[in-house]
């Protein structure tokens, strides 16, 4: 599916409204990606604690919605310009890319919990769009 200028138009107002809580955001939605998907956790076994809401938990889950924030502001050419970030995840990490699908079910379940009236929708369908060009992005180098 690609986004098309109402999907990408939709994304940025949305994310608009996300962005003062995207700390939240992102530490709720890793926590539930670790509990719902416990093998995600071999991946922050270095972490002394995976618990929702922990240090490491909220840290990285900022440092995810910094970069998804980031790829909104870049949305019209995501392959390009989430290249550096599909390299580290790919060569560095060693993460499967399977975990960018399903931290994406996590943040689609958030932000209907904590934007209920602004997750319409069309909304909804946007932003699932847009996460998943995000994924697909972060994929390229696994290719």
């Amino acid at each position: 599916m690609s986004l098309t200028s109402k999907d990408k138009a939709t994304v940025k107002i949305f994310w608009n409204k996300v962005a003062s809580k995207s700390e939240a955001v992102g530490s709720d939605a890793l926590s539930r990606m670790l509990a719902v998907f416990p093998q995600t956790k071999t991946y922050f076994s270095h972490w002394k604690d995976l618990s929702p809401g922990s240090p490491s938990v909220r840290k990285h889950g900022k440092t995810i919605m910094t970069g998804i924030g980031e790829a909104v502001t870049k949305i019209d050419d995501l392959d390009n310009n989430l290249l550096t970030l599909s390299e580290l995840h790919a060569f560095q990490l060693r993460v499967d890319p399977t975990n960018f699908r399903l931290l994406n079910l996590n943040l689609i379940v958030v932000l209907a919990i904590m934007f209920p009236e602004e997750f319409t929708p069309m909304a909804h369908v946007a932003v699932d769009k847009f996460l998943s060009a995000v994924a697909r992005a972060l994929s390229e180098k696994y290719r």
